[in-house]
This record gives C-alpha cells, structure tokens and sequence, in this order.
C-alpha cells in the first residue's frame, strides 16, 4: 500500500515538472530540427560533390526560411570553406608493434561573410575525434566501421555549422 502510494506520488511530481516546463517555454535545444538564421539567402562554398557541402545544403533547404543559391553575389551570406581535412592517425600499439587503436579526425574550418563582403563569422574551426580499435583480422568490417564514423562526424560537423550559423547576430 505504500509502494503504490509513494509511485502515485512520482507520477504526480513527474506530471508537474513537465507541465511546468511547457507552461515556461522551455525547449530542447534542436528538438525541432529548425534554426532561426539571421540571413535569407547563403552561398555555401564546398564543391558540388563535398559530402559534407551535400548535407548541409540538405539541411538547410529543410528549413523553409533559408534559400540555399549558387550564385554567390545572390546571396545574403557566404560561407567560404578555407579548409576541410579528414585524418587518421595510430593512436596505440601492441607488445609486437602493430596497430591497436586509430584515432580518425575531421576539421573544418571557414567563415561567413555578407553580401557586401563584411565578415559575420570570423574563421571559425570545428574539429572533431573519434577512436576506433584495429584488428587486422577483420579488415573489411573495420573499414565500414571507419566510414560509418566519418559519416556520423559528417552529420555532427553539419549540426555544429548550423547551430554557429544561428548564433550570428543580425545586422
């Protein structure tokens, strides 16, 4: 009888904080998947077959409100990549001197200018690591579990461009 009381008392707790926290406005941040972004229009400045350009102008026609062009001087902002590198580099090895552990990373870095080429967003750099072990026995499957790795560093990169391109301040 008072396990049950003590769960109902939970229930109701639980019930209130979360009404309290809708009643307040509070939101996760990217729970909706949309950025408020202080432009109209941008010109991204990857090639056209950069998979993380790709995902990013993906992203970005998602929300309505941002036209992604390819003509930089129709844009109201433009984002010029001054690097983009991906690397691998041995991380540990064994007692007999082979690799045990790689460690891969991504980085990009670039800027936002306006359309009358002032800088809304210095260079910024976003570098992300991952570990990932080795065992030379299973080749194959740890180059897929590489590229599944980059891929997901990818989609965190475009995440962290989408939230630094919601952050600038309108002029």
């Amino acid at each position: 009888m008072l396990r049950s009381s003590i769960m109902r008392a939970g229930v109701f707790v639980l019930l209130g904080l979360a009404l309290a926290l809708s009643g307040c406005g509070f939101q996760m941040r990217g729970s909706n998947g949309q950025y408020n972004m202080p432009f109209r229009s941008i010109y991204l400045g990857f090639s056209e077959t950069s998979q993380l350009g790709i995902e990013l102008r993906r992203n970005l026609r998602g929300a309505d409100a941002v036209l992604v062009v390819t003509d930089p001087a129709k844009a109201d902002a433009r984002l010029d990549v001054l690097s983009e590198t991906r690397g691998k580099t041995i991380l540990s090895l064994n007692n007999q001197g082979r690799v045990r552990e790689y460690l891969l990373t991504y980085t990009l870095v670039f800027r936002v200018r306006d359309a009358k080429d002032a800088e809304m967003l210095g260079a910024t750099e976003i570098s992300l690591k991952r570990s990932i072990a080795f065992n030379e026995t299973q080749v194959l499957a740890k180059e897929s579990e590489e590229a599944l790795l980059y891929r997901n560093m990818q989609s965190d990169l475009v995440q962290q461009i989408l939230r630094r391109l919601a952050a600038i301040k309108r002029t």
